[in-house]
Formats: structure tokens, sequence, C-alpha cells
């Protein structure tokens, strides 16, 4: 009885579940029955895909992976070798790896059998057994994300790492998703470098990816290896990055030599892959804010980056860049740019530039003590690269608390004879660019400025308005161009005795001013000066006028148009007169009546052969001379017109009578002829009434005288007495 429980106790303790692994050592496989029974319970669920292998940093393991709930399971590596019947175990409880060496009792080089046994309750599942050699059978290391490169180039992308020690020829797969998405298998293929692995894997160009890579002995003609564990992840941004939308505001200038610039906008959201949630995995784009300060070039530093939230930033007045740069795995990215100018306006402070012999000394009010000042100077419109600075040490104000700075003339510093800009900046932390504030800023005009007569006027013109006032016109002075450094224009005026001098000061902007109450007859000079804030400019040339070369003009001119127009009133009254004359005349002096053409010298036809008989011109010569003048007196009765001859007829009449004998008229015709006389008379009175509009009218003269001789000279003729007409 007693042999008999001492065989049972030691069963009894097997059967108990536990109590065979306590009885084990703490490490190496157990060579004892394991404490349950060893049986396949048949359940679909269990240990599936064991793999046993060497490894580089542990020795040996092996791994499996269990189908079903794991709450309560406990499994069992079970090991027999081929060459005895002798098995062990390793109890690792929810563990689904077990690592071992050498030396915990199983042979390495030797093939060996095992399988994995996992308890479950009452029931035992049993993983299928694999047989191998542990040393034969290598299983590699997986690449450390850490180690790996990536870049992108044509839609793709390439990994790169070092080759692990003693760990080449391996093949390499890789595994990838994107947000919301299964994995994906892919080959990165045979590894044949020496010393570097890669993988060419697909980029996504609108979404981020997650991949993990693997490897493992590649052995032509002998089994295959173990795959390695998966890495870990290795993100990748999209290809594509979104652009952020930002817009930002500048305020103004406050006292203190600050203005606030404000970025407002949103970032782009960007979705990962579950193993690319943990910050700084590297699928995440980052932004941030660049400020680079344009202004004082000699600072130590020039640019600062900024974290991108809601973002507000205190700037000095000078130029600078802002941007909004993204940053990814790749590098930079995409950007918003934007260029922030200087402020445009002056504001003088109290600036005081001296120069002498020895050079240049400038005085501004100081700021708080341990303050460094950076003094920029830039000719106006000229380009920034043509801008110089200087940077003072901190220094202490004087009594007047004023800071001060000299230069030599040697340094050619404000030297030019142009218009510069002039900025202090100010900055306790000059390491930082966004420390600076604007303690002025001015124009100065450059070189000597008491050499040039502070800009006076070159050119000065003189106009005469009336008899006493003048306009004054100058050219502008070189100082007008640069702002705030011309005061204003002093004009003066003299009499040439100098007994009376006159100023009037007109406004920088102005170029012309009027003169007035000056005396006719009197002689000036006028002249112009340009002053500074500081500076009393020269007097320019001395230009003298007077009014008498001008009344004389005046004068001459006066009485040339007078001239003028008095001989275009006579040569006008000419005409008219001329005219009005020639008309009246028609009824002043009417024309005479001409014998031959009147009835008075008409005879009867009984008569007239009687009367002219003339004798050959043969049978006498012709003798001309004065013969007395041939008087016919004409009675008119009241009421009878008078034959207005026009002067062609008198003529022709005039003809007709020259060569005829002499007439002996008689006074009294008979009572027929004076009727056909006294009718031919009305009829020639009352033709030129009815032309003039005097039809009617009665003529003024009741007798009329023609002196005939006056007019033409009768001819005589040498013959009998008694040749003549017969009344």
């Amino acid at each position: 009885m007693g042999q008999l429980l001492t065989r049972l106790v030691p069963l009894l303790l097997l059967l108990l579940p536990g109590q065979g692994a306590k009885a084990c050592s703490a490490s190496g496989c157990c060579f004892q029955d394991p404490p349950y029974l060893d049986a396949d319970s048949g359940s679909a669920s269990g240990p599936r895909n064991l793999s046993c292998y060497r490894i580089f940093s542990a020795g040996y393991e092996c791994s499996w992976r269990y189908e079903g709930p794991a709450a309560g399971v406990s499994h069992f590596l079970r090991c027999c070798p081929s060459t005895s019947g002798r098995c062990c175990y390793f109890a690792v409880g929810s563990a689904t790896k077990a690592q071992f060496s050498d030396q915990d009792g199983i042979p390495v080089l030797q093939p060996v059998t095992l399988w994995v046994q996992s308890r479950a309750g009452n029931r035992t599942e049993k993983s299928p057994e694999v047989t191998l050699k542990l040393h034969s059978s290598v299983k590699y290391d997986p690449p450390q994300p850490g180690d790996i490169k990536v870049s992108g180039s044509a839609g793709q992308l390439l990994m790169k790492w070092e080759t692990p020690a003693r760990q080449d020829g391996a093949e390499v797969q890789f595994q990838r998703r994107t947000p919301g998405s299964p994995w994906k298998l892919g080959h990165c293929g045979h590894q044949e470098v020496a010393g570097f692995e890669s993988c060419v894997c697909p980029l996504q160009m609108d979404a981020a990816q997650e991949f993990q890579l693997r490897r493992r002995r590649l052995r032509p003609g002998a089994p295959e290896d173990p795959w390695s564990s998966w890495s870990g992840p290795v993100c990748v941004p999209p290809g594509h990055l979104p652009l952020p939308s930002w817009n930002f505001s500048v305020g103004a200038l406050h006292p203190d030599g600050k203005r606030k610039v404000t970025l407002n906008g949103q970032l782009p959201q960007l979705q990962l892959p579950e193993g690319c949630l943990r910050s700084r995995s590297g699928g995440e784009v980052t932004y941030r804010v660049r400020l680079h300060m344009l202004s004082c070039p000699c600072k130590p530093k020039a640019t600062k980056t900024l974290q991108l939230r809601r973002f507000n930033l205190s700037i000095s007045g000078g130029a600078y860049d802002l941007a909004v740069v993204s940053q990814n795995r790749f590098g930079p990215g995409p950007n918003q740019t934007w260029h922030i100018p200087a402020h445009g306006h002056s504001h003088s402070g109290a600036l005081n530039v001296s120069a002498g012999a020895n050079g240049t000394t400038m005085r501004w009010p100081a700021w708080a003590q341990d303050t460094t000042y950076c003094i920029e100077w830039q000719p106006q419109g000229q380009d920034r690269s043509l801008t110089t600075c200087t940077l003072t040490p901190p220094q202490d104000r004087d009594p007047a608390g004023m800071a001060t700075y000299s230069w030599s003339r040697a340094s050619g510093a404000l030297e030019q004879k142009v218009c510069y800009r002039i900025t202090i900046f100010a900055s306790a932390h000059p390491e930082k660019p966004s420390s600076w504030s604007t303690v002025l800023s001015t124009h100065h005009f450059g070189g000597n400025v008491a050499a040039l007569g502070a800009g006076s006027p070159q050119h000065v013109l003189v106009k005469k308005l009336g008899p006493d006032s003048v306009s004054v016109e100058w050219t502008p002075s070189v100082l007008s161009a640069c702002p705030g450094v011309l005061k204003e224009y002093v004009v003066r005026c003299q009499d040439k005795d100098g007994d009376r001098v006159s100023e009037l000061s007109v406004k920088p902007t102005e170029t012309k001013v009027t003169l007035g109450g000056l005396q006719a007859g009197a002689t000036y000079t006028v002249q112009v000066r340009a002053d500074t804030a500081t500076l009393q400019g020269a007097w320019s040339q001395p230009q003298p006028f007077s009014f008498e070369a001008q009344v004389s003009r005046l004068f001459d001119l006066s009485v040339l148009l007078a001239s003028l127009g008095s001989f275009v009133s006579i040569l006008l009254l000419g005409v008219l007169g001329y005219f009005g004359l020639n008309r009246a005349a028609r009824y002043l002096c009417p024309p005479l009546p001409t014998p031959c053409a009147s009835t008075v010298v008409q005879f009867r036809s009984s008569q007239g052969k009687q009367a002219w008989q003339w004798t050959s011109s043969a049978d006498f010569p012709e003798e001309v001379f004065q013969k007395e003048a041939l008087v016919v007196n004409v009675s008119w009765e009241k009421g009878d017109g008078t034959d207005l001859d026009t002067p062609g007829h008198l003529k022709e009449k005039t003809r007709l009578l020259r060569g005829t004998p002499e007439l002996a008229l008689d006074p009294e015709p008979p009572s027929e002829d004076r009727r056909q006389v006294q009718g031919h008379a009305e009829a020639q009175t009352l033709e030129p009434g009815r032309q003039d509009g005097l039809e009617g009218s009665p003529a003024p003269v009741a007798g009329l005288s023609l002196l005939l001789g006056d007019l033409i000279q009768t001819p005589t003729f040498s013959g009998p007495s008694h040749t003549g007409l017969e009344a």
C-alpha cells in the first residue's frame, strides 16, 4: 500500500494544473510530462502558423498566432528531438512566442519537431507540427523606420536603408494602406546591392499612406526562411499638398515704433492612416511662419520662424517678407509669400545732422539703456541694394537725453549731393528680427549743403504786370525734391538806392509770387533765397527791373495803334465821301444838254436844204482861229425840264459841231418850233426824275446860258460872207 501511494503522488501532482511547471527550473525546457492531458479536443480555434528560427540578437525563437478568444488561454511550446524520444516543453502563459538558447537543452544542430498546445478551460488545442534544424533556419530583422530615407520622384516613392549586419541577400516585401482602407501587399524584390537595400513604392497624390516592411533570407534551392516581423509604420504625406488659405493685415505705426501684423486663415485638414496618428510619424504636414527683415541688412540675424496658429506679431516700420511655409518629410512644400513695404510716412522726431571739417555727427532722442541702434540711409528712389547701414553699440544717454553717432568724411557716408531717406531702428535684442522698433524716419540732403547755398534758385525771372506790379518766378531749389528739408523761400525786393527793402516768405511748394505797390519810373532788384529748418540759404543773383522801358514801349505801341486807326478812318471816310459826292453831283450839277441832240437846233424840212450848204474843202484852205463864242439863250417856261446829257453825249455832239460854219440862231423861234422844243425839254426833264424817284418834280432853273466857247472852238471857213442858215 505504501509503495502504491509513492507512485500515485507524483502522478497526482502532474495532473494538477501548473504543478509540473513548478517542478521544472525557471529557465530551459522542462523534460517532464505537461500538466494537462496530451490530447487535442478538435476545436476549430487554436494556435496557427508556428515558425521557429534563429535570430541574431537573442538566439532562437518560436512564434505563432492564436485564433479565438484569448482570455484564460495558456500556451505550451513542445519540442521533441528526432534522435531520442525524450520531449520537453516551455510554458509561456498567454504569450504567442518563446525565446530560448542552445543551452536550454534543445538540440539546435539536429532536426527537432515542435508544436504548440494551448490550454483553454478544460480543453486542449494543438497546432500543426514543424520539423527543422533550428541553427539553419534564420529570421532576419526588419528595417527600423528611423533608418529609412524616403524620397519622391515622378509619382513614385523610393525607400532606402542600410543592410543590417550579417543579413545580406534578403528578400523584401511591403504592405501599405490609406486612411480607412485595408492593407495591400507589395514586393520590393531580391536585394543584390551589398550594404544598402531599397524599395520602390507607389505614391498616392491625394492621400497619406502608411507603409510597413519585412525581410527574409533568400537561399536558392534551400527551404524558405521565415519572414521577419513587420517594421514600424513609415508614413508618407500626399503628393499634392493643399495650400493654406491665409491673408494678413498690417496696422498703423504706433508711437512705440511698432505695427501689428495679423494673419487669418485655416489650416488644411489632412487625414492620416491609423498607424500615423502619433505625432512626428512622418505623414503629417506642418505649417510655419517665416519672417525676414529686409531693412537694416547689417543686423546680426534677419530671419525668424514661428509656429502658425492664430498669428499676431509686432514688427517695426521697416520692410519685411512674410511667408507661410509648409514642411513634410520630403522637405519644404508650397508656400505663400507677402511683401510688407517700409512705412511710407516720415516722422522726423528730432534728428539733427551737422557736418563739419572733421566729419558728420548725428543726434536723436535716446531710448532706454543698453539699446542697440541701427542707422540706415538710402538714396531716395534708388534700389534697396544701395541701402547702407551701421550698428551702434549700446550707449548711455547724454545729459540732454540724446544719442549720438559720428563718422569721418573719409568714410563717404551721406557725402553724395542727393536726397537720402534716413531711418533709425532700436532693439534691446538685436539677434531677434522681430524685436526692432522704429525710432525715426526722415529725409536729409547729403553733401555740404552750406556750400550749395542751401540750394538757392539759379534762375529768377521778372515779368511786369502793370505800372506798379511785377510777377517773380524761379526754378525750384534742389532741396525741394527732398521731402521736409526745404522750409520756405524768401523773396527780397529793394529799390536802386536801397532805401526801401521788403522780404516776403513763400511756401516751399510755390515758385511764383506777385509784388505790388511799386513806384512808376523807379528801378528795383529782386532776389530769392531757399532756407532749411537749420540753415539759411544764399541769395540768388540780383535781377534788376524798371518801369520806364515798359512805359515807353507801351507809348510806342499806343501811337502805332492810334496812327493805324487814323489811317483806316481816313481811308473809310474817303471811300464813303467819294461815293456820296458822286451820287449828290447828279442832283446838284446835272449834265448840260447837247445842242445837236436837242430840238432847239432842229429846223423845218423846207429850210434844211438851204441851211446846210457846204462848199468843197478844196475851194479854200482850212483856217482855224479863235472866234467869238456862240451864245444860245434858251428861255424856259415854268415847269419845263432840262436835258441832262451825259459827258459822252456831250463829246459826240462837240465832235459834230467841230468843222461846221458859224450859225446865227434866231432867239425867237416860230411858235411851232417852240412847241417842239418845249415838249422835248419836258421829256428830257421827266426821264431823270423817274430814275431817281423824283417823278413830277419841277426843274429849279428858269433859264440857262450855255457858253459853248468854253467847251469847243467853232471852225470858220473862208468864203462868201452871206453863207449861213436862215432862222
